[in-house]
């Protein structure tokens, strides 16, 4: 595949990503670039980043939704515990500290859910970096007629 060609495959991915305060985007750009190299998908799959509501004002997920021109959408603490028995790895500890058993896995599914035409499903559980989570979730698309 060549990386300069267009993509014929519209954006379908969404990255959900968990952080503490003061990740830098470097960190989260090269987390989300293992987590894409690890599935196997291209950059230009993604749609939108996601992350929980107060988490969406970080400079860090900021600058990194700039560099790669995507939109960056902060989801409710209601909407990411809804998604709760979808994750695949809850966490009481993460629940302590966030407020959900989840932050990376149920925001992308949360954001795919949003853009698709049905129930978004998880590409890619969580991965961790020192200081962030991501995870990728796909939308459902609805299928092209002949």
């Amino acid at each position: 595949m060549n990386p300069a060609a267009p993509s014929l495959t519209p954006p379908s991915l969404v990255a959900g990503f968990g952080c503490r305060q003061g990740c830098t985007a470097a960190e989260l750009g090269a987390l989300l670039d293992a987590c894409l190299a690890e599935a196997g998908v291209p950059p230009a799959r993604l749609a939108a980043l996601a992350t929980r509501e107060d988490r969406a004002l970080e400079p860090g997920l900021q600058a990194l939704a700039a560099e790669r021109n995507l939109p960056l959408q902060g989801v409710s603490p209601e909407a990411l515990n809804a998604l709760e028995a979808r994750l695949s790895q809850p966490s009481e500890r993460v629940r302590a500290l966030a407020g959900s058993a989840g932050v990376a896995e149920a925001a992308a599914l949360a954001l795919a859910d949003r853009l698709g035409q049905g129930p978004s499903h998880l590409l890619l559980d969580k991965r961790r970096s020192a200081r962030a989570t991501c995870a990728l979730a796909c939308i459902h698309l609805e299928a092209e007629r002949p």
